[in-house]
């Protein structure tokens, strides 16, 4: 069983390694404000700060999935290989840190194009905040303070 830190590591090489020191703190940063969220889902999943029950929360992240609409799915946590830099990115996230462009966001996603969609996920959940190399940020709305 990996531990927090080894989880999140692997999460941030496997959704954005090849982003660079921005991307991966960028993406760090919506894993540990779903940690401590307040209110909504991830309040509940997380129960009280579980770092774990965020990446392995059913549907979220890809890369925690080792099958995605029925096909074994390569790009996924158990096959990464962090190096030091998504340890330290996972040290300094799990410490505090936080990537101050993204700094509120709960969700982010890559549309593989150029442009985001000003909602995320479907329901409305996430306004659009910015865009940090192939990812798109969202801050949450009303709506996810219902969820």
């Amino acid at each position: 069983m990996y531990s927090d830190r080894e989880l999140l590591a692997r999460l941030i090489q496997c959704e954005a390694g090849g982003e660079g020191d921005i991307g991966m703190r960028a993406v760090a940063t919506v894993v540990m404000n779903r940690v401590h969220a307040q209110s909504g889902e991830f309040a509940r999943v997380s129960n009280g700060g579980s770092i774990r029950n965020i990446i392995f929360q059913n549907g979220q992240f890809t890369c925690a999935m080792e099958n995605v609409r029925g096909q074994y799915n390569p790009q996924n946590i158990y096959n990464m290989n962090p190096q030091d830099i998504h340890y330290a990115i996972a040290d300094w996230a799990i410490s505090g840190g936080r990537h101050d462009e993204t700094a509120d966001s709960l969700f982010f996603y890559n549309p593989y194009s150029d442009t985001c969609a000003y909602f995320f996920p479907k329901g409305g959940s996430g306004a659009f905040h910015i865009r940090v190399l192939n990812h798109c940020f969202y801050y949450p709305t009303d709506n996810y303070h219902q969820t």
